[in-house]
């Protein structure tokens, strides 16, 4: 354990340390360059630009760009090879063993994915970390958020404590720098946050005795104010930022982005979706970009079903020739159950922390917050007639039909009333369960937070939550058929993936998930982490003897 005071004097040395925060993204760095970079797609991915390391100051370039682009016989492709060191997605010396076991593999692979600050290059778009920390892999080659929370638990190990340790000191870092914790470690990222996870980081990180909960408590509030700023003062039926005021006085949260461009990691794409539709682009960005801090980018749970759509928008769509897509995405009309799950656990976190340091008067106003935000999760997320828990479109004052793996949050964080939970189980081992675990949602698209695939947080929340509430046969049941899932893939493949499609391990096409911007990622962190965990928990599963019969490298 920490000393408190000691514990705090360090971070606040660090931070007073620390260079002025960077938030100048690519495009505010290069402007008229990146644009014809990303337009004239030099690069198949547009993450690949903006994750360049450019090979001297950024003005610099900009100025030769601007003396050279308007030069007969200018080649783009050229100019930026000279001036940006290109970090493709490389493959890794590491390459899977054959007849390893699964929990083998994973423990070996904690050393590939780990990246160290002082190998970050000069004046590229990463942010500065004071430790190493943990990435998911592929193309991801920079910490994110809520993926590093369920990553953290697959670090059972004792050996593997500093790293815990030094995964919760970046992201207070980050929240001490920035007022909150950016997506991910990317200047192009600041913009927004994730699921705001920060204070299930810290709690696991104390029940694996690493540190002391309370010492951490600065950083939680801030993180709090981050979620609520705008919230005094603000009128009934009135959003600003992250805080929406229903009648009758309630305020709860939505996903937000403050910027109203397109994502610089996938401009051409947001562009294009702009292009596709009738909507103000500011309008369409701001909702793609609210998306992404929901973490779940895509998935029908986020569209304007044609159901509740209002009928400027209906005919709108038919004269424009388009079927619902990106360009019908409402994220930030949309009050999510799982984004107010967390934050009611971030306030009962800070109360009971509050308590703990001796101030009371910070503890009661918590835990009134706590409970206000748990009764109106009740009174507007909870359906009777479905006995499941629905997102609410406040714009339209109803619930979303949509019904998600996010209805397990409540359980999880322990928002959710005794008689729900039960409720709950029945509903999702009808309408939820998958052969391969918990669908993410009841859609299936094309998108990859829908039905086909499955992802590792939701069945982490959903196995946890349900144990927690005495649904223990739900949760062994969700548990063992994800492990049966991850197992046959590794065997046949010799790898974890990002997300998998949750069909019935015997057949042949049993695979990894499909749709979504990118192509299915290898690594992969939460996979890892909660494959890890439930391993753990269950020793008998079959999965413990399945080993790899595929020599395929791993991607770093």
């Amino acid at each position: 354990m920490t000393d408190a005071g000691g514990a705090g004097a360090q971070r606040s040395t660090r931070a007073a340390a620390a260079p002025a925060p960077d938030t100048l993204t690519p495009a505010d760095r290069y402007q008229e360059l990146f644009t014809a970079v990303q337009t004239g797609r030099i690069f198949a991915d547009s993450k690949t630009f903006v994750d360049c390391a450019p090979r001297m100051e950024p003005a610099a370039i900009l100025a030769a760009y601007r003396a050279q682009s308007a030069l007969p016989g200018f080649d783009l492709e050229a100019f930026v090879g000279r001036h940006f060191d290109v970090l493709e997605q490389p493959h890794s010396d590491y390459v899977s063993v054959p007849g390893q076991p699964i929990a083998a593999h994973i423990d070996d692979l904690w050393k590939v994915l780990t990246r160290h600050p002082a190998a970050h290059p000069p004046r590229s778009s990463l942010l500065q970390l004071p430790h190493a920390y943990l990435v998911p892999g592929g193309r991801f080659r920079e910490i994110y958020y809520w993926d590093s929370y369920f990553t953290m638990l697959g670090l059972i190990d004792e050996r593997h404590a500093p790293l815990i340790r030094d995964t919760v000191e970046n992201f207070a870092y980050l929240i001490d720098a920035y007022g909150h914790v950016p997506n991910g470690n990317r200047t192009y990222y600041v913009s927004r946050s994730q699921p705001p996870v920060f204070a299930l980081m810290v709690e696991l990180a104390h029940q694996r005795g690493v540190l002391d909960e309370v010492d951490w408590l600065p950083q939680l509030r801030k993180e709090h104010a981050f979620w609520m700023a705008g919230a005094d003062g603000l009128a009934h039926g009135q959003a600003v930022r992250r805080v929406v005021r229903l009648p009758g006085g309630v305020v709860l949260n939505r996903y937000w982005d403050e910027r109203d461009t397109p994502r610089e990691e996938s401009w051409i794409e947001d562009v294009t979706t702009a292009q596709s539709c009738r909507r103000d682009p500011a309008e369409i960005y701001r909702d793609i970009r609210a998306a992404c801090e929901s973490g779940w980018d895509f998935s029908t749970r986020w569209l304007r079903s044609p159901r509740t759509e209002d009928e400027r928008r209906r005919r709108e769509h038919v004269r424009a020739g388009t079927a619902p897509s990106l360009s019908t995405l409402c994220t930030t009309d949309i009050l999510p159950v799982d984004l107010n799950a967390f934050l009611f656990k971030l306030e009962t976190k800070i109360a009971a922390l509050s308590r703990q340091s001796g101030d009371e008067a910070t503890a009661t106003a918590f835990a009134e917050k706590a409970d206000a935000r748990k009764a109106a999760m009740t009174r507007l997320f909870w359906d009777d007639a479905q006995n499941a828990y629905f997102d609410y479109d406040w714009r339209f004052d109803q619930r979303r039909d949509c019904l998600t793996a996010a209805c397990v949050t409540p359980l999880f964080v322990g928002a959710a009333e005794p008689a729900h939970a039960q409720a709950l189980a029945a509903t999702v081992a009808s309408r939820m369960l998958a052969p391969g675990g918990l669908s993410t949602t009841e859609c299936a698209s094309d998108q990859q937070w829908d039905r086909p695939n499955g992802w590792a947080p939701l069945q982490w929340m959903a196995v946890r939550g349900f144990a927690d509430h005495g649904c223990h046969e739900l949760a062994r049941t969700l548990a063992h058929r994800w492990l049966a899932t991850v197992a046959a893939l590794y065997e046949r493949e010799g790898k974890l993936v990002e997300k998998y499609a949750l069909r019935r391990v015997e057949q042949d096409d049993t695979q990894g998930g499909h749709g979504g911007e990118y192509p299915l990622q290898d690594g992969f962190g939460w996979t890892n982490g909660v494959t890890a965990a439930l391993l753990a928990e269950h020793p008998q599963h079959t999965a413990h003897g399945c080993k790899a019969h595929s020599t395929a490298p791993q991607h770093r």
